[in-house]
């Protein structure tokens, strides 16, 4: 695989997630009526302190374990598991309403920080999605591949939260809820197609 593929893989399977309706976008959007895109940024910055100790974290455990005999087809078997799990979940969150109408109490950063650790949904794909990717990544690029998958994963949340704090300030939606819709059910086929190739890469050749 390429670095261009992997990127691709990468952001493919993330894109979803960075969008999901959810607590941190809730959160997001009040706050942006406020202050808009610089309390996404905030936002994600806060994201990013939680993020970036597990990311790291999790290659060290994927080093360890690498030398256990068929553990990339144990953890390729529940990255595609995780995905098709994480694909019915998406497509029933983006029929659930989420209220912004009332601000959180404390800052952007702090509730970045908090949104993010108390999250298992956040917690549990970094522990078998995400894992997966880590350890395509070591394996292709040694330690250096952390910061790789980072680098292609992290950017996608300042994006999305700056650009959606941005719009929440002007009263604007990126996309119209029923669009929105439609947009998460296709991503979530991608999770399926991923899904498929992960159980593929397990299957011995």
């Amino acid at each position: 695989m390429t670095i261009l593929e992997f990127a691709i893989t990468v952001i493919m399977i993330s894109v979803s997630g960075v969008m999901a309706p959810g607590p941190l976008f809730t959160a997001n959007v009040a706050y942006g009526i406020r202050d808009g895109w610089k309390s996404g940024i905030k936002m994600a910055y806060g994201h990013t302190l939680v993020e970036l100790p597990l990311v790291v974290l999790l290659g060290i455990g994927a080093i360890s374990l690498d030398v256990l005999p068929q553990f990339r087809e144990y953890i390729s078997v529940l990255g595609a598991i995780s995905l098709f799990v994480f694909a019915g979940l998406q497509i029933r969150t983006v029929y659930r309403k989420y209220s912004s109408d009332q601000l959180p109490r404390h800052g952007p950063l702090f509730m970045g920080v908090l949104l993010s650790a108390l999250n298992p949904f956040f917690l549990v794909w970094w522990f078998t999605i995400g894992f997966k990717l880590i350890s395509d990544a070591l394996t292709m690029y040694s330690f250096i591949g952390i910061g790789t998958i980072f680098g292609f994963h992290i950017w996608m949340d300042y994006a999305w939260l700056g650009a959606t704090g941005f719009l929440s300030k002007r009263g604007k939606s990126i996309l119209s809820a029923k669009n929105y819709k439609i947009f998460m059910i296709i991503l979530s086929g991608v999770l399926v197609y991923f899904g498929i190739n992960f159980l593929i890469d397990a299957l011995p050749l």
